[in-house]
């Protein structure tokens, strides 16, 4: 038994870890003594995080590089970790993008990735790696969302409705898995200071306006969170405060909300960086 309790007999698998949240988590994962498989889509940006992680905290990490929202990326991925023997122990579904705008003025096929690649993932990860956790009797999945899961959101429209599925898929999955020694943890955060604006093409929207948490805080919060067995986990008091909004508010007045929130702003509204 080490610091983490009972913990540290497998794998820690990060999707989405060359920037951002990802890569915080891995950094704080591997500080806590897990060895690391990270993945994502560019194969450099991973292998110099890999190389700090190994010179830093002395863990061994593999570096499986690849586009998840490429069909039957996931289902590959967990082939290559299975044909390797690593045993997950540790899920973080990290990997997402949006796409902010008209609904008919953004690209159908960079929608059909978002879905892939925001709902059809984390599902297929969860699905094949959750049977060994069950059978071992412990396990972690963090499935990261947004406070946007809790509203309909105009201008975004499918990527809210991407993070309204993993909200409720990870709640309720969390209460099947109970007594199981496994849980599922749902990350909400608000605007993050990561590469994710600049993807989405929201740089300039008003709900930068409220500011941006630190990629770094968020993923702390996350991942504590997740070895305390949260279901949910929303970060900031701000963020807090906006998820009770939909309790208060008539449901046909949400988003004319968040349609004004997402409207555009001037130049020289605070950016996220990855």
């Amino acid at each position: 038994m080490n610091a983490q309790g009972d913990w540290g007999r497998g794998w820690a698998l990060v999707t989405g870890a060359s920037t951002g949240l990802g890569e915080a988590m891995s950094r704080l994962l591997a500080a806590r003594g897990f060895p690391l498989v990270i993945t994502a889509r560019s194969g450099d940006r991973l292998q110099a995080l890999a190389t700090e992680l190994r010179d830093v905290h002395d863990r061994e990490v593999r570096v499986l590089a690849g586009d998840l929202s490429q069909p039957g990326a996931a289902q590959a991925l967990v082939d290559e970790v299975e044909s390797l023997g690593l045993a997950v122990e540790v899920l973080v579904n990290n990997a997402g993008f949006g796409k902010w705008g008209g609904y008919l003025d953004l690209d159908a096929d960079d929608e059909l990735e978002m879905l892939r690649l925001n709902m059809e993932t984390p599902t297929v990860m969860t699905r094949r790696l959750l049977p060994a956790m069950v059978e071992r009797g412990y396990g972690r999945i963090l499935n990261v969302a947004s406070t946007g899961a809790f509203f309909p959101g105009p201008l975004m429209t499918v990527y809210y409705a991407t993070k309204a599925y993993l909200l409720s898929y990870s709640q309720a999955l969390n209460e099947e898995l109970r007594d199981t020694g496994v849980s599922v943890t749902c990350l909400c955060p608000g605007p993050t200071a990561t590469r994710f604006q600049r993807r989405a093409a929201m740089r300039h929207t008003s709900l930068q306006a409220l500011g941006l948490m630190e990629s770094a805080s968020v993923a702390r919060a996350g991942l504590d969170g997740l070895f305390r067995e949260k279901a949910l986990v929303v970060p900031g008091l701000v963020n807090k405060a906006t998820t009770m909004v939909p309790r208060f508010l008539p449901r046909a007045l949400l988003p004319k909300l968040v349609r004004q929130a997402q409207a555009g702003r001037s130049p020289g509204s605070p950016e996220g960086e990855g």
